[in-house]
């Protein structure tokens, strides 16, 4: 029996690739969340107080979870809605952040709280430079 091969142009491997393509490609859409998953247990081992990091990390990826819910909640209202809302959701998760940082200094002090505003100021450069270099969201109007 001699053995099956693909034809010419095609392999295997072409559906491995499509996948490795979605997880890189989620990757890069978390990479603030993995950072920060990863960020926790180093900042504490090296000694940063810890409500600071905790309450900034649990904060940042709360916000990352409404983050997402209300994209798509947002995407099926109507069309002349949908820039008030992104603006209620942006600002709105812009102050959940904030509370975190001024909940860590109250609760654990000025340390704390700068641990708290470091985490989250960390976390939202590497939000935005993700979100600069994968461009225009798919399904955005183009104009």
């Amino acid at each position: 029996m001699a053995a099956h091969t693909p034809p010419h142009g095609s392999s295997s491997g072409a559906g491995a690739g499509a996948v490795v393509s979605r997880r890189s490609t989620a990757i890069v859409r978390y990479l603030d969340v993995v950072l920060v998953v990863l960020a926790v247990p180093v900042a504490l081992a090296l000694g940063a107080p810890a409500v600071g990091v905790l309450v900034s990390a649990a904060a940042w990826l709360i916000q990352r979870v409404l983050a997402r819910a209300g994209q798509h909640w947002i995407a099926g209202r109507a069309v002349d809605a949908r820039f008030g809302l992104n603006l209620v959701d942006g600002f709105g998760r812009i102050w959940l952040l904030a509370g975190a940082i001024v909940i860590a200094a109250v609760v654990g002090g000025r340390r704390d709280g700068l641990a708290a505003a470091l985490l989250i100021f960390c976390a939202y450069s590497v939000a935005l430079a993700m979100r600069l270099i994968s461009g225009r969201p798919q399904g955005a109007p183009q104009q």
